[in-house]
């Protein structure tokens, strides 16, 4: 059992959150990550224990397009400010992992500029893949190479080159030793070179008793990354989509099937592929944006703790505060925010309230992080399922309906149970227990005993309920949260794509120019989706599953990676 295993993760984009310019002028040092340290103690308040902050380190404007992996941005700070800022972190009982940008660096990284310097004659001719010095690009610089996603902000380093992996395997460990870092999060993992993760793996293996790697992968089996031989768990894109879908299409069966395909493709054990769950993240909508009935924010964090893999919160969605892509820019997914503003949500915000309380239940509930998973109730719009381990069960409902649900649920080893939101104490009958579940809504029902801690009121009487109004202005309702600040506002960064990063101008696959019309991009995506099943035809049999994967994929930036993953 390693920490990782029982980590309930806060997720921070740092530029965002502390209002850094979107661009690096490079003309001196703020400290603004001091700024963040008020915000550890609330991620103990809401019951998290591992933080996952980046990116970090020295770049041009959004983070992804690193100049100097062993230098904290200045617009956040120097390194004795993130020393200082870990060292915090960890007297709070806070783990901290850091974005791991290794699949490309920045244009003015130091083995870019040589090339650009000495061209030919650069020892650092071979760091990054295809520099072909008969070519030419945008920047004029007199030859070609390889990018992320089609941009050449994003430099592709050549993974395969033993001097290249040695430098990176070198920065992790420099992060580990000045630092004191618990594990990274690694960027594009997904279009990462298999021997270099094998590589990063036996780094990870010596720096650090249960130092973790944790991947970003969209779509795929997720165990070709999370193995015992590269990483040890990769982002849930495919739960990701199917617990917002799930409720907005009053469907569990969704939900049901793809963390019964998931933990089947772990081994049907709880142990075998720990994934890292979310619901919302620096690239994608927030929840409470997603969400076509607000008051299922309820449910779908319910079964965010409670389902099998590790739950993650990105910062600010405890509060339920809304963001959008707009015109394809993520900034409004990254606003700056204040604590201050904050300062009672768990007392008066229902959406903080129910975070804070799931965040408890799931670290005093070891069934959470260690139960097997069994499938007890599958409707349209009940679910409900069981977390076993050393003889004790856990049992979670959910209800997406608009009407109150009644159940009757199988437990074991146990007279009486008690519900960790609801309060409320049922009896144990012919192996059952029966109970109502309240409209869009749910619960987690553990075996009374004296060790329970129960709330002293219910987290549920109040129903989270989000009136959407226009970006920049107040959220009201029983929530009572301040959406972000709209895009172009002072702090709010640059937009990076789904999947990874990169300042992305509106671009189509292999079109130049802004898209003019929604129809026009569905278009391009339904494109991109056909040219990934036609190469998965020309490499072999293609099944259902692998076209629902792709079909369910309509991430233009994902789909682009997809394509040019293929060897």
């Amino acid at each position: 059992m390693a920490w990782y295993d029982e980590a309930c993760f806060y997720h921070i984009y740092p530029l965002g959150l502390t209002g850094a310019p979107a661009q690096n002028a490079y003309d001196g040092v703020t400290h603004r990550l001091r700024g963040l340290v008020p915000w550890i103690a609330h991620i103990r308040e809401i019951g998290c224990n591992a933080l996952y902050i980046g990116p970090l380190f020295e770049s041009v404007g959004h983070g992804y397009e690193t100049t100097d992996y062993k230098k904290l941005d200045s617009r956040l700070g120097d390194n004795e400010d993130l020393v200082d800022f870990v060292r915090e972190c960890h007297n709070a009982g806070v783990r901290v992992i850091l974005d791991g940008v290794f699949n490309h660096t920045g244009r003015d990284f130091f083995a870019f500029r040589d090339i650009r310097e000495h061209r030919e004659g650069s020892q650092y001719r071979d760091w990054y893949c295809n520099v072909n010095f008969w070519g030419n690009n945008e920047y004029n610089d007199g030859f070609s190479y390889d990018n992320w996603g089609g941009f050449n902000l994003l430099a592709k380093l050549n993974q395969r080159n033993p001097a290249v992996r040695d430098y990176i395997c070198d920065v992790v460990r420099f992060w580990v030793q000045e630092f004191d870092i618990d594990g990274i999060r690694l960027d594009a993992a997904d279009v990462l070179d298999f021997e270099f993760m094998k590589a990063l793996r036996g780094v990870a293996n010596t720096v650090k008793a249960d130092f973790w790697l944790m991947g970003e992968v969209i779509h795929g089996d997720y165990t070709r990354w999370a193995n015992q031989d590269t990483l040890h768990s990769v982002t849930n894109y495919h739960l990701h989509k199917a617990l917002y879908s799930g409720h907005n299409d009053h469907n569990f069966f969704e939900i049901a099937h793809t963390v019964k395909r998931l933990y089947d493709m772990g081994g049907s054990r709880p142990d075998g592929l720990k994934l890292y769950n979310f619901v919302d993240n620096h690239d994608v909508e927030r929840i409470a944006t997603k969400l076509v009935n607000p008051a299922h924010f309820t449910p779908v964090h319910i079964l965010l703790y409670t389902l099998p893999g590790i739950p993650s919160i990105y910062y600010g969605s405890e509060f339920a505060i809304e963001g959008r892509k707009e015109r394809g820019s993520d900034a409004s997914l990254r606003p700056a925010l204040d604590l201050e503003n904050y300062a009672d949500a768990v007392e008066k915000n229902p959406a903080t309230k129910l975070i804070a309380r799931l965040g408890a239940v799931r670290q005093q509930t070891p069934e959470l992080s260690y139960g097997n998973y069994q499938e007890l109730v599958l409707k349209n719009r009940q679910y409900a399922f069981a977390r076993d381990f050393q003889g004790k069960r856990v049992v979670v409902a959910v209800n997406n309906d608009d009407a109150p649900a009644s159940l009757q649920l199988p437990v074991s080893g146990a007279d009486c149970y008690v519900g960790m939101l609801s309060g409320e104490k049922v009896s144990v009958s012919g192996g059952k227990i029966s109970v109502t579940i309240a409209a869009s809504s749910g619960d987690i029902w553990v075996p009374c005993t004296e060790d329970t801690v129960v709330l002293e009121e219910p987290v549920l009487l109040d129903r989270i309920q989000t009136e959407k109004k226009e970006a920049g202005k107040t959220a009201a309702g029983a929530a009572g949260v301040q959406t972000e600040k709209p895009a172009g506002a002072a702090g709010v960064q640059p937009e990076k794509t789904a999947g990874t990063a990169g300042v992305q101008p509106e671009k189509t696959a292999g079109t130049a120019g802004v898209q003019p019309a929604k129809t026009y991009e569905e278009g391009v995506i339904a494109g991109l989706q056909e040219a990934i099943i036609a190469i998965m035809e020309k490499n072999g049999p293609v099944t259902d599953q692998m076209r629902r994967d792709v079909y369910n994929n309509t991430h233009h930036d994902s789909l682009v990676i997809w394509v040019k993953s293929f060897r």
